[in-house]
């Protein structure tokens, strides 16, 4: 029995982001009966502490949430709770690169750290944060037995910044197939005041990173409608945007939805789908987007091509958004196919099993 600890997300059951979606599945039903699991999880983000969780046994961290700069410390605590009774510990991300040289003196076992999205070089972060995460993705590259890169152009990094090989591996996407009735799904578009392929969707953080104000602009000019959903009371860059374009007739600007049944209605009903993000390796909402068959709308970055294996449509600007949302039709692009080789959960836990 292989006894497996994994440090860097918020806990389980998933409530925030990729990392946490990525563990959910790892420890879930497709998983090797030969792994013992145990997750660390935030003991402030969590009022139902549960002891065990899909087989797989929970410890809470006190004191620190598991984001923002409270991750540095969260991740730290985690390390030091994981120097005995384990035989790999597996890191989600680098907030706690700077202790792995510390960590690495009392642990002998296998270290595998996956460094996500080259957090250094989001915009949202200022000079003396992104230095310490420069700082801490380089400890934790030199550190780990094993780096995981979810991107092509994350390996490329990793090889020509440290001279390091990397495992390719990326995230699934197909836990957001679900068995809605059309009847459900007809209620639900009724709901909304939605026609079945008739509008274009967009889910993300409202962040100046996944270009929202692009998608906006663009929507606007070329009045096809558009569905965005996210957290836009978060920031005074998603108020603003709210502010400025949610009276816009063909625009509905929608705060985050958590009903599974709703989100794979939009998704699945949708002629068209937005991807704005510009940083961050493989986007889990893109994975996700790419299982319902529309078109990709997707920014031109490397990351995103990578992604969708240059097979989407790509803009850099609202000029070239419009462009592509009043000309692209339904069955361009079709990515169905490469999307359940690539992304099935099944195939992505083998890889990391093969790991431990």
């Amino acid at each position: 029995m292989k006894r497996i600890a994994i440090v860097g997300t918020q806990g389980v059951p998933a409530q925030y982001g990729g990392f946490e979606t990525l563990v959910e599945n790892l420890i879930g039903v497709n998983r090797s009966y030969n792994i013992k699991y145990t997750v660390f999880c935030s003991a402030k983000d969590y009022d139902d502490r549960r002891k065990t969780f899909k087989g797989a046994k929970l410890r809470y961290i006190p004191l620190f949430h598991a984001n923002g700069a409270q991750s540095i410390f969260y991740d730290i605590l985690s390390l030091m709770c994981c120097i005995i009774g384990f035989d790999t510990v597996l890191v989600l991300g680098v907030s706690g690169g700077v202790f792995l040289p510390f960590f690495r003196l009392l642990f002998h076992k296998k270290l595998i750290v996956n460094i996500d999205g080259l957090e250094h070089t989001r915009a949202k972060w200022g000079g003396f944060v992104k230095w310490y995460l420069r700082l801490s993705e380089k400890l934790a590259v030199r550190c780990a037995d094993i780096v995981i890169a979810d991107n092509k152009v994350i390996q490329r990094y990793v090889e020509e910044k440290y001279g390091k090989s990397s495992e390719l591996i990326a995230y699934g996407g197909d836990h957001v197939l679900r068995n809605v009735s059309e009847e459900k799904q007809s209620s639900i578009l009724n709901e909304y005041m939605l026609d079945k392929k008739g509008y274009a969707l967009s889910i993300c953080r409202i962040e100046p990173e996944n270009k929202c104000d692009i998608t906006l602009q663009a929507f606007a000019e070329s009045g096809m409608p558009l569905v965005f959903i996210g957290n836009w009371n978060h920031s005074s860059y998603g108020k603003n945007l709210r502010f400025k374009y949610g009276m816009i007739h063909n625009i509905r600007i929608l705060d985050s939805i958590y009903d599974l049944d709703v989100l794979y209605t939009l998704r699945k009903n949708c002629r068209l789908y937005v991807h704005g993000h510009s940083a961050g390796g493989t986007n889990p909402s893109l994975v996700e987007a790419m299982f319902f068959g529309c078109p990709i709308l997707a920014y031109g970055v490397e990351y995103n091509r990578e992604t969708t294996f240059n097979m989407a449509h790509y803009y850099l600007d609202a000029e070239q958004l419009k462009e592509l949302c009043m000309n692209v039709k339904q069955n361009d692009g079709d990515l169905t196919d490469l999307t359940y080789h690539h992304y099935p959960w099944k195939h992505i836990i083998k890889q990391y099993e093969a790991l431990f």
